[in-house]
């Protein structure tokens, strides 16, 4: 009985490829994980026909791998719909506080020294936390980590939302911050390890869209919940949401990363907490309206202190790496084109928060629109920014990130010494336009970033480079806070020494600001000519 057609020379299994080589055609497919192998319908067949051979015994069980096939992309695609989705969440609860702390005075009787500390400890604990989450994501596999993640946010959010006083309230946002921490290195990582890189671009502006819509519409919805409700609210109205998205993903969350041993050094954890900690705190310090003290430190101290051991932290890492032990490994910055997009990310992130801090003083103070009206003035450039991202994630796809980062910055560059120009008769609606251009420029800027920087990583490194991403974020924002508030605050009280009166020296403040705001972003403006797609690296994912 003759069972097959066509002579079959070989059907080799070596390493994660298989060749079937014939006299007529042959191909080469690459298994993207063990033991599942996708080949053309008639490819298949041809399979099947040489496998009935007593001579192609090997081929069996390859064969019947294929058949069983399980459909992976309609995997991938819910693991990281649930991901997003819960990142939006605990990213909304992040700002929610803004508008709140004004009537949490009011509430608890506390000063604003006191209140700023829900903010303060949340950002420390988030700078403490990221750092870490690159030794937790190879340590665990997806579904615990995120399980593990919504859980502590969970428990936050209850203790939050039950607290009688300020202390308990603090420890409730420390707690929600840990589970906050995990969630965006933990996105970046899974979409970086299932996501092929010429389909990264549309995935990565739908994260663009969690990054900024959430900010956007949190203040927004703060405010309109504390109209009607008390504060408590705000925690009352997450924690069923949060309950939600961790059911769900512990019915549909799929492990879909391979877990590998990694060493924890403890003496990195401390040395890490204390630098990050010490950077952030300090920062945020310097940028503040009151003196701030930490341990008895007034904060140019802390910073200084978190300066010193920061150096020592990097020492510590880049021997560790030698020995692939480091808790940050500092070989992310082999990758000029890392190092280029992670520089370009810091002092995009350095304007974007430091003009959502001037803009809302300057609207309120010196134009006299209220705090209502300037949130949603605030509100159509988040809401814009977030519109554009899939958008742009798909024109990244088609035709690269330098077309889209260096018309980004621009626009970026055009506003910010724009702003320079503001006065006290500036009309609102220009302000309004500015913030609009200023977010559409962002928006061409963050997804590119995002997705050609971590593109050039090596696979075995996506969960450093998502970790150094998200400390480098914390620190850089931080710094845009405190220089822009720092050179307002310095420049309205020498002009009101010099004679001036308030509203012009602030005025004449928030414009400096603007100005060093649009000198450091030149250094961006420059960097983005070097901007490219990163080569497909080896390991990485492939489409089908």
């Amino acid at each position: 009985m003759e069972l097959i057609h066509y002579s079959i020379y070989r059907v080799n299994v070596k390493g994660t490829y298989l060749t079937i080589g014939g006299k007529n055609w042959s191909c080469h497919h690459k298994i993207v994980r063990a033991h599942i192998l996708i080949l053309p319908t008639f490819a298949l067949k041809f399979a099947k026909k040489a496998i009935m051979t007593n001579s192609q015994n090997a081929a069996e069980t390859s064969a019947q791998t294929i058949a069983l096939a399980p459909d992976n992309a309609a995997r991938d695609k819910l693991v990281i719909g649930l991901l997003l989705a819960s990142t939006f969440v605990v990213f909304l609860n992040e700002t929610i506080m803004t508008v709140a702390l004004p009537r949490l005075m009011l509430a608890l009787d506390v000063p604003a020294s006191a209140v700023q500390w829900l903010t303060t400890a949340f950002l420390l604990t988030m700078a403490v936390v990221i750092p870490i989450t690159g030794f937790l994501i190879q340590r665990m596999n997806t579904r615990p980590i995120y399980i593990m993640a919504m859980s502590i946010f969970s428990v936050g959010t209850l203790i939050c939302a039950v607290s009688p006083g300020l202390e308990l309230l603090i420890f409730g946002r420390v707690i929600q911050a840990v589970g906050t921490a995990i969630m965006m290195p933990l996105l970046m990582t899974t979409v970086m390890t299932l996501v092929p890189p010429e389909a990264r671009g549309k995935t990565m502006g739908n994260i663009s869209i969690v990054i900024s819509v959430a900010p956007a519409i949190g203040p927004t919805i703060s405010g309109f919940v504390l109209n009607y409700l008390e504060w408590r609210w705000l925690f009352i109205l997450v924690l069923p949401i949060a309950l939600l998205a961790l059911v769900l993903g512990t019915k549909w969350m799929k492990n879909v990363t391979e877990p590998r041993y990694a060493p924890l050094d403890i003496s990195s954890v401390i040395l890490s907490a204390i630098a990050f900690g010490g950077l952030v705190y300090g920062l945020s310090g310097l940028g503040s309206s009151e003196t701030a003290t930490i341990a008895g430190l007034p904060a140019w101290a802390t910073l200084l202190v978190g300066a010193v051991v920061m150096v020592i932290f990097v020492l510590r890492q880049l021997s560790l790496q030698k020995k692939d032990a480091a808790l940050l490994d500092f070989r992310t910055f082999q990758s000029k084109l890392y190092s280029i997009c992670l520089a370009m990310l810091a002092i995009s992130m350095m304007t974007l928060l430091g003009t959502i801090i001037l803009l809302p003083i300057y609207t309120q103070n010196v134009l006299g629109v209220d705090a209502l009206q300037t949130g949603l003035m605030l509100m159509p450039g988040g809401l814009l920014m977030g519109l554009l991202a899939p958008s742009i994630g798909r024109l990244y796809d088609r035709i690269g990130p330098r077309p889209l980062v260096i018309p980004g910055t621009l626009l970026v560059a055009g506003v910010l010494w724009a702003l320079t120009l503001v006065g006290q008769s500036t009309s609102i609606w220009n302000i309004l336009i500015g913030h609009m251009v200023l977010s559409v420029g962002l928006a061409l800027v963050f997804t590119p970033l995002f997705t050609a920087g971590l593109g050039a990583v090596p696979p075995q490194l996506y969960s450093h480079g998502s970790a150094m991403l998200g400390s480098i974020q914390q620190v850089a924002g931080a710094a845009g806070v405190a220089l822009f508030v720092a050179v307002m605050s310095i420049q309205t009280r020498m002009s009101v020494e010099a004679g001036m009166d308030a509203t012009a020296a602030l005025t004449s403040g928030i414009r400096l600001a603007f100005l060093c705001g649009a000198v450091i972003f030149m250094v961006a403006l420059v960097l983005a000519f070097f901007v490219r797609r990163p080569p497909v690296a080896e390991g990485a994912p492939t489409g089908h």
